[in-house]
């Protein structure tokens, strides 16, 4: 199919729901999703976004104001998956526990409102990666209506374009917890560490920006072009990072890269 064809697959899918709930992250594939929902189904689409420890904040604050210029109807909900001793033990399915606390907040807010779908944002690509919230979109009856068009994160960011959206080039997003190796417990002071560490690089002029959490040892991750200019500024990011209370700062040669916490399971996979 041709990105004209899977597009208009997308808003064929929609148009058969009278109503829906979006899990609306402010990233760049549910914000696409929550704008052609909207063009589709009016106001009867409901944006619903989470606020909790594991999201930057500034990021539930540009989801708002994206709903509002999008003229759709958004809630903010606070999700507590760190009170389950299952999610902030940090396992390799933490992502299930995480996704299932948010399902059934939905599923709750949906069936008080007669609300019949809920959708989330996860694109054509993501069934490649290691995703074990799959299995609470599936207890749930979660709809993925960008993956059922066969829309990539490509295709996606060339429809916000031509749609005049300015997530189009938004760098990807993902929950703090995914900064912790697996097995690392989570707590709200570290996960406040990195967000504020990955803050101030963002405000440094990086745009895509992971800073892995070891402990005391952070190991940031920018992109491969941009590691010269970190190492310019490196007195002061190891200035910055050890007030937030690092240790040693060390920077990923490899560059960013999406799941990289995921390259040891595939390491031990390959090992058997």
């Amino acid at each position: 199919m041709n990105l004209s064809q899977k597009f208009n697959k997308l808003k064929n899918i929609l148009s058969k729901m009278e109503n829906a709930i979006v899990a609306y992250s402010g990233g760049v594939d549910s914000t696409l999703l929550l704008k052609v929902a909207g063009e589709v189904m009016g106001e009867n689409v409901l944006a619903i976004t989470a606020s909790s420890p594991t999201y930057p904040q500034k990021e539930i604050k540009a989801a708002r104001d994206m709903a509002r210029n999008l003229g759709i109807r958004h809630i903010t909900i606070t999700t507590d998956e760190l009170s389950n001793p299952e999610f902030f033990s940090n396992p390799l399915n933490r992502c299930y526990f995480c996704k299932k606390e948010l399902f059934s907040r939905l599923k709750e807010i949906a069936e008080k409102n007669r609300i019949r779908f809920i959708l989330d944002g996860s694109n054509y690509d993501d069934r490649k990666d290691f995703r074990p919230g799959d299995r609470a979109k599936q207890e749930f009856g979660i709809r993925s209506p960008l993956a059922e068009a066969g829309l990539t994160k490509k295709d996606i960011r060339v429809l916000s374009k031509k749609m005049g959206l300015p997530t189009w080039d938004k760098p990807s997003l993902a929950c703090l917890a995914s900064r912790f190796p697996y097995g690392s417990s989570l707590n709200r002071a570290e996960l406040k560490m990195v967000n504020k560490a990955e803050e101030y690089l963002h405000a440094l002029g990086f745009r895509q920006v992971r800073v892995r959490h070891y402990g005391n040892t952070a190991r940031i991750e920018v992109e491969k072009s941009k590691i010269p200019l970190l190492v310019n500024h490196s007195s002061m990011v190891v200035r910055k990072l050890k007030r937030l209370g690092y240790t040693y700062i060390t920077v990923d040669l490899e560059g960013y890269r999406t799941g990289s916490m995921n390259e040891v399971l595939q390491r031990c996979h390959s090992r058997h």
